[in-house]
Order: C-alpha cells, then structure tokens, then sequence
C-alpha cells in the first residue's frame, strides 16, 4: 500500500471552543481551518505539525460516529489517516488482503479529500483512514 505520509491524527474532542485554545497556548500551533462536515456529523478544526495535521473532531449529534466514541470511550485520539495515491486501488488492493473495509468506495471528508475507512478490527485496534487530494 505504500502510504506517502501521515495526513493526519484525528482527536476526538467535546468543544473545539476549549480544544483549540489549548493547541495554541499549549503547543504554539496555529487553527488553520474549522470546517462542518454535514454527512458524517461533525465539526472540525485543523493544525499543522511539520508535513502531518491533527483534525479536532468534535460531534454535531450524539448519534454520529464522533458522538458515539464520546459517549463510549471519552475524548481522545479517534484515528490515524495516511495519505495515498490511487485510492480505489488501495482499497481493492487492501480487502483483497484480508483487511475488513468500511468504506468500500471513496467518500469525501474535510478540506475536500477523497477518504475511506479500514476497519480497526483489522488494523490490530486503531481505526484507519487513506485520504487522497482529489484530482
């Protein structure tokens, strides 16, 4: 699968009202971006460190997934995403060995990239994103 790079850690948080303050005053860092994503419920807010992001997440709906892993595990890091080219191969590529999708096909997520989800059950517990910039 040859990931590119880290795209980026994604936190589950309750408020990026008090989340963000603490990613600038703590680490120096800058939000460069808040964004809604309707569609999977959720708000988030984004920092770059060097080439990788980290995605605040926080849940517009306690039924949707980031509401869910609240609820369920308290705040804390959700995911980790890499980046790849060609991601409908990747995925093909990926449940042909084995590995339980979630997403079968690419979906759009924030900052307009084409993303799907690998099953944690197949990841040894950590839920994992390929993102790809759409071209």
């Amino acid at each position: 699968m040859k990931p590119t790079h880290i795209e980026h850690i994604g936190i589950a948080v309750k408020s990026l009202d008090e989340a963000i303050p603490f990613y600038e005053k703590v680490f120096g860092l800058k939000c460069y971006a808040v964004e809604e994503v309707a569609d999977q419920k959720v708000k988030t807010a984004f920092f770059k460190v060097g080439d990788t992001k980290i995605e605040l997440l926080e849940s517009t709906d306690s039924e949707g997934p980031i509401g869910k892993f609240i609820e369920k595990k308290g705040e804390g890091i959700h995911h980790m995403a890499f980046a790849v080219e060609d991601l409908d191969t990747k995925l093909k590529t990926a449940e042909e060995q084995g590995v339980r999708l979630i997403d079968k096909q690419p979906r759009k997520g924030a900052e307009g990239l084409n993303i799907a989800f690998l099953h944690p059950k197949s990841t040894f517990g950590v839920l994992t994103e390929l993102c790809e910039a759409p071209k």
